[in-house]
């Protein structure tokens, strides 16, 4: 027995030593990128450059037909990797040669090529899929909006693999070409600008370009009857918006609030700099979501958002995120709060020109709004958890902690933050550690302890974001060591800034009706 056991293992050693190294360096690509909230999401071993979707989609039947070209690197020597994919696979070929291919999981496509990948190499991948998108679920909730006319992609931190094959996780960043045929009579939307369109026998083609570096679940595609404008800026970026043609009673109000894209994209320009992408707009579905999402180039917003009357305050939100969070994405979901503390804090500043409240005003008021007990101070924007990604503490919290900073560092610095950040990381990814060093390098003071205090600790902060000369909370708590009267004791909550109503309905963005 011990002879046998001995012989084998001696010839698999022989056998391995018989193998040239070069061969066993060809490994699979991980099945995950690497982030710590969603290990599954994306994948690793390349690296995307380009995707190119030609697609087919028939509204009556929900059906999705594509073929996905993917132009990629390798990073590593490939022996097989990954995509996220829903829908049912018919094809792949890796560099024009048939590949063979695997499910597994929810959304793993495993794709192993006829050879294998050599590193830092170019790749071509075509994909050829179908299937019904509604009927995917991933645990228990769909990106896809069915609606009466078609259909929407439209969901984070995940929509891709509804759609279209791909590294789907903010890390991979490309460009977007986006063919959709659909009969004659519906419309297709997605980012970037219109290319052109044409019709041959009952259906009509929309060609689709978003020619600077996209997250996946920043893609969107929209099928349906709209009532559509364009028009350009005054430095000549197309802008087109889009609202199904049955809103009903929201109607109006959608149009009075997505009709003010290009202003309110001027504004933000003033306090972020230029505008980071090559088109502009924003389209309305017939859904019955409450949220809306900063869909590169064209966000996309839920009828309901406007049930309450027109609100500009929530096209601040997202057209902000083109800044923070489309050309500047997160490196990990944990860092959501570079996205969302950002947004939430342009609307305050919206407020501030619209003489509505002033960003101290309003960080007042939700500071005293929340008392020290409220589950609300337990959420760490800087590090939420995914159960608490899309919590109100990384947006109303994740905003106060920017009041902090600014009354740190006086709106000189503040605003070459705000600035500055967008063009340093212009198209790239950044974390929440990322900011915290490059605000020291702007204002050259030490914030690690302020950032700590806002965005870390699981506990109400001892001052409010108004802790400077001008903090009603300094007067009512006194000096240290000194006793409160009466009259200081219970200090007098402030006043509900004007435009707190219409920033509060704008809440339900991070409601992802996951």
């Amino acid at each position: 027995m011990h002879r046998r056991l001995i012989v084998p293992s001696a010839l698999a050693a022989s056998l391995l030593l018989a193998i040239p190294a070069s061969a066993a360096d060809y490994v699979p690509g991980a099945a995950g990128i690497g982030d710590a909230y969603y290990p599954a999401s994306g994948n690793g071993g390349y690296d995307v450059s380009h995707y190119d979707l030609r697609l087919t989609y028939q509204p009556k039947t929900d059906l999705l037909e594509g073929t996905a070209t993917i132009v990629a690197t390798t990073t590593q020597k490939l022996s097989r990797f990954n995509l996220d994919l829903g829908l049912k696979v018919s094809e792949v070929r890796v560099n024009g040669r048939k590949a063979a291919f695997a499910t597994s999981g929810d959304h793993e496509l495993e794709v192993t090529p006829a050879a294998p990948l050599d590193k830092g190499k170019e790749i071509s991948v075509v994909v050829r899929y179908a299937g019904k998108p509604s009927e995917l679920k991933i645990g228990g909730w769909s990106a896809w909006h069915r609606t009466p006319d078609g259909g929407v992609a439209a969901q984070e931190p995940d929509s891709a693999v509804w759609w279209f094959p791909s590294n789907d996780h903010p890390l991979d960043k490309a460009t977007y070409d986006v063919s959709i045929s659909v009969p004659d009579g519906t419309q297709a939307i997605s980012n970037g600008v219109l290319q052109s369109q044409s019709s041959k026998l009952g259906w009509t083609r929309y060609n689709w370009r978003s020619n600077k570096p996209q997250a996946s679940y920043l893609a969107t595609l929209a099928i349906g009857k709209f009532d559509i404008t364009t028009d350009k800026t005054a430095k000549g970026l197309p802008v087109l918006n889009a609202y199904s043609k049955d809103l009903g009673d929201n109607a109006g109000a959608a149009r009075a609030s997505i009709e003010r894209t290009t202003e309110v994209a001027e504004w933000l320009e003033e306090v972020f700099g230029p505008y980071p992408f090559n088109a502009l707009g924003g389209y309305v579905p017939n859904v019955t979501s409450s949220y809306a999402l900063e869909t590169q180039t064209r966000p996309f917003y839920s009828p309901r958002q406007f049930a309450g009357g027109s609100n500009v305050s929530v096209v601040v939100h997202e057209l902000a995120h083109q800044w923070y969070g489309d050309s500047v994405s997160v490196k990990g979901w944990k860092d959501i709060w570079v996205n969302e503390g950002f947004a939430r804090y342009s609307q305050w500043l919206w407020s501030e020109k619209e003489g509505e409240g002033t960003a101290q005003e309003l960080a007042d008021y939700v500071y005293a709004l929340h008392p020290a007990d409220d589950p609300f101070w337990t959420v760490k924007p800087g590090d939420p958890g995914p159960d608490n990604q899309f919590d109100i503490a990384v947006y109303d919290r994740g905003a106060l902690a920017l009041q902090a900073l600014r009354n740190a560092v006086g709106d000189q610095h503040f605003f070459a933050i705000l600035q500055g950040w967008p063009q340093k990381f212009a198209h790239g990814n950044a974390s929440v550690g990322d900011f915290v060093k490059y605000a020291e390098q702007v204002s050259g003071k030490p914030l690690a302890g302020l950032f700590d205090t806002w965005l870390y600790q699981p506990s109400k902060p001892a001052t409010s974001a108004a802790a400077g000369k001008h903090s009603a909370r300094k007067a009512a708590v006194g000096a240290p060591g000194q006793a409160r009267t009466k009259s200081q004791a219970t200090p007098a909550k402030p006043a509900q800034p004007k435009s707190w109503k219409k920033i509060a309905a704008t809440n339900t963005v991070h409601d992802h009706d996951h």
